[in-house]
Formats: C-alpha cells, structure tokens, sequence
C-alpha cells in the first residue's frame, strides 16, 4: 500500500486505480486470520474527539475541569488532535500498549478514513484510539501523553473503497473486551448517532494544514466502558465494523 501511494502520488494517477490493477494482477490465497497485515503504515494519524454523546459524557466525568467537554461538543470547532505517526500503529493481531503509568486506560473503537495527501478520501478502516483516561482527565494538557506512546494504535483489517461504504453514517460499530477467554465488556453504536459529518471534520482537518502522504483520521468513539473499568494485561479487544471486518488485537502492559 505504501508503494501504490508513493507511485500515484508521483505520477499524480488515481489511487483506486494502481491498487484495482495490484488486485488484479495478484495471486490469491485463502484468508486466514494470522496472516493479516496492517493494511498500510500511514505517514500521519490524525484523530477527532467529542463526536458522540457518550463520549462527551464520559470524558466530562473523567476531567477536573468542569465544562470543556461540553463546549467543544457544541461548538463551530471540533477537537482535533495528532496521534502519532504509523511507526506507534499496529494492525490485526498484534499486541496494543498501555501504559505503565496509568491506571485507567481504555480502547477507543473508531471510524477512520483513508486519506491521501489532498485529504481525499481513498476508503474506510477501523482504528482502535488507545487512550489513557486518567492521565487526560488530571489535566487537558496531557492530552499527547495520553494519547501517543508505544502501540497506542491499532488499525485493520482491511480497507474498504467507498463504493463499498457509500454512506460512512450508517454503520453498526461493535466492540468486546474478552479476559481470560470470557468477556467483560460489549457495547455498540451507529455512526448515524455521530455529532459532526467526516466531511466537517476532514474540513478542519485540512485547514492550513499540509499533509506529505497517507494519512489515518480518526473520527471518535461512541462507545466507552465503565468508569470504574481499564484494560489489563492480556485482554484481547475485538472491534467489529459492517462493510470492513473485525479488528482484534491483545493488550500488552508497557514496561516504564
């Protein structure tokens, strides 16, 4: 994927184009789940946060400072925020972080476009924000510590054109937090209960702002545990998307 963006984006072709004719020419093999791959490294991952409801909600419980949550929510601007780069990403099956110094942390199941360095949008995948709640919640300006660390994303497991997802406010998103083989978590949403648009928040995105290849959005979550619950070691963290698949991923406890 990343030579397919490297080759249109020097030859100014269609993206769509150079992957139909890889596909074409490709050899086929029968789909196992082990042999999944992230289905590209982004140069950029990019999120947006308060798009829901309920994370609006949650994230009002869990900050000191009373009220930020909720103007952000209503406001013209949304929450936009850099997660890192596609070196801190993992894809299908490969362990997600959490860090050593938090407490509280959380997988966030996401929407994500697909987008190239115009901040088009090339397709749909599902990433996983991993994000550290108490650490945010202590003071908004911790937001980058908890937000970006080793394997702080997971993306996968494959991506979907937009002729297959031609109404991205219409999917059921899925999640489920399995602990020693039963699960403790379930919860689902519907991009149709999102606040904002892609196209609102992809907006934002490029304003004034200058991308050099494939980019990850994140477009938030609607789907948040308990507040009296946090990943452990060795959970394994499923996220369903229609039209896209199933990410699963452990979750691995980072050393200080």
């Amino acid at each position: 994927m990343d030579t397919i963006l490297a080759q249109a984006k020097e030859k100014n072709l269609s993206v769509r184009a150079l992957i139909e004719k890889y596909v074409k020419d490709a050899h086929r093999f029968k789909l196992e789940e082990n042999s999944l791959r992230i289905p590209l490294v982004p140069d950029e991952i990019w999120g947006s946060g308060v798009t829901y409801l309920r994370s609006r909600d949650a994230r009002e419980v869990e900050t000191k400072t009373k009220g930020l949550y909720d103007y952000v929510y209503s406001a013209e601007r949304p929450e936009i925020f850099l997660k890192g780069s596609g070196k801190r990403c993992v894809g299908p099956g490969e362990p997600i972080g959490i860090r050593s110094d938090s407490e509280w942390s959380v997988p966030e199941p996401e929407l994500a476009p697909v987008l190239d360095w115009g901040a088009n949008v090339i397709g749909y995948t599902i990433a996983n924000d991993v994000s550290a709640r108490d650490i945010e919640g202590e003071n908004p300006l911790y937001l980058p510590q908890a937000k970006i660390f080793t394997r702080c994303c997971a993306i996968g497991p494959v991506i979907s054109f937009q002729d297959e997802i031609p109404n991205p406010h219409s999917l059921q998103i899925e999640m489920k937090i399995m602990r020693a083989g039963k699960s403790v978590f379930e919860g689902q949403i519907s991009t149709s209960t999102m606040k904002r648009k892609i196209t609102e928040l992809i907006r934002f995105l490029k304003r004034d702002n200058v991308f050099f290849g494939c980019i990850i959005f994140m477009t938030g979550t609607g789907i948040v545990p308990p507040d009296d619950f946090s990943l452990k070691d060795g959970d394994v963290v499923e996220i369903e998307i229609e039209k896209i698949g199933m990410l699963r991923n452990p979750v691995q406890k980072l050393s200080p």
